[in-house]
C-alpha cells in the first residue's frame, strides 16, 4: 500500500487545513499516512529567525491571516487567530508523539488544531489539552505527565531531526517513499498521487522482474516431447 509522511507543526495555520482532510483524502486515495509532529522552531532558528516568517514579514503575515480567512469560509470550518502567534506547540507535540504510538494521536492532534485555530484557544494550557485528550479518548490523568519524561523528548528532537533529514523546512510537509517532498497544504492532492503512482510503478517492476525468469526458461527449453513436432 503506497505511504506517505505527514510532517505538521501545531504552531502553523496551514497544517489546520491539512489535518482537517487528510485522512478523507489519503482513504479516497489508497494511501496510508504516518502523521509525524515535529518543531519548526529549531528549524527556523538555523536560517537565522527567532519566530515565524508570517511575524518576520508583516505584509505576509496578514495574508496568511486573509488566506486562512477565505480558505476556511470556503471549507466550512471556524477559525480564529490566537494570539500570541505563534502558541507554544511543544507540550501538544510530545503528547501528539505518545499518541501516534498508542493510535490516539490523530484524533489528538485534530482536536488541538480545533480548539487552537478554531477557538483561538492557548494549546499551551494544561486544560486545553486534557479536553483535547479526552476527545481523543485519552485519559488526561495518565499522559499529561508523560509530557516531562526525558524519552518522550528525546524522541521528539530526534523527529525533529528526521524532518530537517527529509528536507522539510515549512509545515504542512509530505514525503513519499521515494523521498519526494511536496510542502503546503495546496499540494496535498499531487502528494498523494505522487506516492500512489510510485507505488503503482514498483509494483509493476516487481511483477515484470518475477516473470522474467519464467520467460527465459520458457525460451530455453526444447521442443515438449508430448507434443506434436511437425
Amino acid at each position: 500500500m503506497p505511504k506517505l509522511d505527514f510532517w505538521y507543526e501545531f504552531a502553523s495555520t496551514y497544517s489546520y487545513l491539512t489535518v482537517m482532510r487528510i485522512e478523507a483524502l489519503a482513504r479516497e486515495a489508497g494511501v496510508a499516512l504516518a502523521w509525524r509532529p515535529f518543531l519548526l522552531g529549531p528549524i527556523f532558528q538555523e536560517q537565522g529567525w527567532d519566530t515565524s516568517p508570517f511575524n518576520i514579514y508583516p505584509a505576509k503575515g496578514r495574508h496568511m491571516v486573509r488566506d486562512m480567512e477565505r480558505l476556511t469560509a470556503a471549507r466550512g470550518l471556524p477559525f480564529k487567530m490566537p494570539h500570541p502567534f505563534p502558541q507554544n506547540g511543544l507540550p501538544a507535540a510530545r503528547l501528539a508523539v505518545i499518541g501516534a504510538a498508542e493510535g490516539w494521536g490523530p484524533a489528538f492532534s485534530k482536536a488541538v488544531f480545533a480548539a487552537e485555530f478554531g477557538a483561538g484557544a492557548q494549546i499551551a494550557d494544561t486544560q486545553v489539552l486534557a479536553a483535547c485528550l479526552k476527545q481523543a479518548g485519552a485519559d488526561p490523568a495518565a499522559e499529561l505527565p508523560r509530557i516531562e519524561e526525558a524519552g518522550i523528548k528525546a524522541l521528539l528532537r530526534v523527529q525533529t531531526e528526521e524532518a530537517k533529514a527529509q528536507g522539510v523546512f515549512g509545515a504542512p510537509s509530505f514525503v513519499c517513499a521515494d523521498g519526494e517532498l511536496f510542502w503546503g497544504d495546496d499540494r496535498l492532492e499531487q502528494a498523494l498521487d505522487w506516492a500512489r503512482r510510485t507505488a503503482d510503478a514498483e509494483e509493476g517492476e516487481g511483477a515484470e522482474g518475477s516473470q522474467a525468469p519464467q520467460e527465459s526458461e520458457a525460451e530455453g527449453a526444447g521442443p515438449n516431447p508430448a507434443q506434436p513436432t511437425g
